[in-house]
């Protein structure tokens, strides 16, 4: 697929995701949304790819949905209800990722612009950027699967209160309610969030970072920490045995980088996934 709405750059294992409709300060798209997933889809199945990067072109992440039709904007569209809101798709593409991917939040970020950034890993911001859960000013609901992320990241009664208000609020509350890792000037968010990507890629088995994060994701509604138990036993007994696991012993004691050979197109555990992939059921 070409792209129109988005910029795919691969620089030394790390991919670089930029919305790329700066007149429209990226405003959310059903393209956008067609291409972010094919991007998604591409990185997953690319081993030069072991870390993901998400920002917006010129001075805004992503604005939302793009009002550009007006009143009717929301109203269901042929089919919608057959794959649910495109926000929703977006965000459960994020959610079955086998890379981690990380949001560097350069300006606005409001509805999905902030909503699709929930199942991202790590976010980090600029200092002047401003965030908003605003449907209920839209008239509207959330979406984009943030009832369930949102008080996951940072607790009930702040998703409510951004919730409910539908306020657009500054950077300083993004960290302060835990939305975000960190602040940072304009002009060194992109420096950061590369120097996160560089630990992890420069680092880390792929394998182990893949499996560590559907488990962690998908742990978050256990009821019991047993289930943890039993996925982490069968984890750590199969990876084990593998050429990662002794090629960071070995790294490790003659004290020199990793070079870890498994590959996630090649080498993941038969166990995965474990899972059974919930079906969407909109009546």
């Amino acid at each position: 697929m070409s792209y129109e709405t988005i910029i795919y750059e691969v620089d030394n294992k790390v991919l670089t995701i930029t919305l790329n409709r700066p007149d429209r300060l990226n405003a959310f798209t059903g393209a956008m949304m067609r291409e972010l997933i094919d991007a998604f889809d591409r990185a997953d199945a690319d081993d030069d790819v072991r870390v993901i990067i998400i920002t917006g072109a010129g001075r805004g992440f992503c604005a939302g949905a793009d009002l550009g039709r007006g009143e009717g904007t929301f109203e269901g569209e042929s089919g919608r209800l057959t794959e649910g809101d495109g926000g929703g798709r977006v965000s459960r593409r994020i959610f079955r990722l086998l890379k981690p991917i990380i949001a560097a939040i350069n300006g606005p970020a409001v509805g999905v612009g902030m909503t699709m950034t929930l199942p991202m890993d790590i976010r980090i911001a600029s200092e002047t950027a401003k965030m908003g859960m605003v449907f209920s000013r839209r008239g509207i609901v959330p979406e984009a699967c943030s009832t369930w992320f949102l008080p996951r990241i940072v607790g009930i009664n702040q998703a409510a209160e951004w919730v409910y208000s539908g306020r657009v609020f500054p950077a300083t509350e993004a960290l302060a309610g835990g939305y975000v890792r960190s602040l940072h000037k304009p002009d060194e968010l992109l420096g950061v969030a590369n120097e996160l990507a560089r630990e992890i890629a420069d680092n880390t088995s792929s394998i182990s970072v893949a499996l560590a994060r559907q488990m962690m994701w998908r742990l978050l509604g256990a009821d019991d920490p047993v289930e943890a138990h039993n996925l982490d036993s069968l984890g750590m007994d199969w990876m084990g045995k593998q050429a990662d696991a002794r090629e960071g012993v070995a790294s490790f004691l003659e004290k020199r980088p990793p070079n870890f050979p498994d590959k996630v197109s090649e080498n993941m555990p038969p166990y995965f996934p474990w899972w059974e992939e919930r079906k969407l059921n909109l009546g």
